[in-house]
């Protein structure tokens, strides 16, 4: 019975060793990891980015035999550790919205070459006098500039999806030839190009008649790309890697998605929230094939008058605070904003049914502004729809789910 005893608290010996050795173990790598967050060279990096920002730009304008029309193209690149590096172009420029309709043409609003409606071979004015005579004869007859709205909107399609082609085919060819120079990504980090910006896009669509907003994104594993530039693997086999997408927004909006964004607009009302508040409504957009989108606009205070920098903190219940005071709480409020935003993602993303397993959640967040308050400026939060599911069912608990959203963050204020 005694050498029984000591079997036992020889065995409760070894398992408190092995514990304390895998803490130690644990803190040697976190430690680790702050070494090499340390070591980045934060001016390599930006002149890495501002150089590629340059590259993709020059890639893209030679897809096109007008460049006078990219002459407004902005391609923005930002690093985020432990994520990569994301080229941003300007939301849907690839598409036609930047173009207003203009008599017997499409004119782009801000320049470049018109798109001429007019295929036949009868002047503008007889088609005017032609579309008269119509709309005097019959009030059944569709009036000819209906039939050029219509034949315009088809033109519109086409340019887009050519446009949308080449530019898919500028970001693979940056990515596969030119993603490699950014040499501080560690393998698991990815480089990024996208025309998914952070801004609502989806009001658009309800204020002009034009083709369906599009969403374009090329990436790849610097461990990929590395092993593509020594040769390891063919550039046949590191493009069969590249992760591509290309889709449109649903015009048909699912009650569930529409529902969702209702329960956010009021779960982050100032009366309701306790960190900070949307100053909008939460809009969204469905894509095809991808999944939804969330937009949140957030704020944190109210200022009193113009240029008093004197504040009103409604989810706090302050009322008349400095600008220092305000900075201080806004940055203190920043960690429990993003924990609770991840757990009410979690919680009510549950109501979502449409959503197919491998198709997405994403809420993309421009957070309040607050210089130098260290928080980031965008937060964007993407979760499977498979993984919610899974969660719904009592399949995973929460610290499971939680823990397969991926994160991704803007740069410091």
């Amino acid at each position: 019975m005694q050498f029984t005893v000591k079997i036992f608290k020889s065995e409760a010996i070894m398992k408190s060793r092995i514990l304390m050795l895998s803490l130690l173990t644990a803190l040697l790598i976190m430690n680790g990891a702050e070494v090499e967050a340390q070591k980045l060279d934060q001016e390599r990096m930006s002149r890495d980015i501002a150089v590629a920002e340059n590259v993709l730009f020059t890639l893209i304008k030679q897809q096109f035999t007008n460049q006078r029309t990219f002459f407004q193209l902005q391609v923005k690149g930002s690093y985020q550790s432990g994520y990569g590096v994301t080229f941003v172009l300007p939301a849907d420029y690839t598409t036609p919205i930047a173009f207003q309709y203009q008599d017997d043409i499409w004119a782009p609003a801000s320049g470049g070459t018109a798109v001429s409606i007019y295929n036949g071979n009868t002047s503008r004015s007889d088609d005017i006098a032609m579309s008269r005579q119509h709309r005097q004869n019959s009030s059944n007859i569709v009036s000819l500039d209906q039939q050029n709205r219509e034949r315009a909107k088809l033109d519109m399609d086409s340019i887009r999806d050519a446009s949308n082609k080449k530019v898919l085919e500028a970001a693979a060819t940056f990515i596969l030839d030119y993603g490699d120079l950014i040499a501080q990504l560690a393998p698991n980090e990815k480089v990024v190009v996208t025309n998914q910006g952070n801004q609502p896009r989806v009001w658009v669509n309800q204020y002009f008649s034009a083709p369906k907003r599009t969403h374009l994104s090329v990436e790849a594993l610097k461990s990929d790309l590395t092993l593509l530039r020594t040769g390891k693997i063919t550039r046949e086999q590191a493009q069969s890697k590249l992760k591509i997408v290309n889709t449109e927004t649903v015009e048909e909006v699912e009650a569930d998605l529409e529902l969702l964004s209702s329960i956010f607009t009021r779960l982050y009302s100032e009366d309701i929230s306790k960190t900070y508040f949307v100053g909008d409504n939460v809009y969204f957009e469905h894509l095809k094939d991808f999944g939804a989108i969330y937009y949140m606009t957030m704020f944190s205070a109210i200022e009193m008058g113009d240029y008093s920098r004197r504040y009103i903190l409604p989810t706090l219940g302050l009322a008349d605070v400095d600008q220092a005071t305000r900075d201080k709480k806004v940055k203190e409020l920043y960690p429990k904003f993003e924990n609770d935003l991840k757990e009410n993602i979690l919680e009510y993303g549950r109501t979502i049914k449409s959503l197919k397993d491998d198709e997405v959640l994403v809420f993309q967040v421009t957070n309040t502004r607050c210089e130098g308050c260290s928080i980031p400026t965008s937060l964007e939060i993407t979760l499977k729809g498979g993984a919610l599911k899974e969660y719904s069912a009592g399949k995973a608990d929460k610290a499971a789910t939680l823990s397969k959203m991926t994160v991704k963050k803007g740069g410091a204020q």
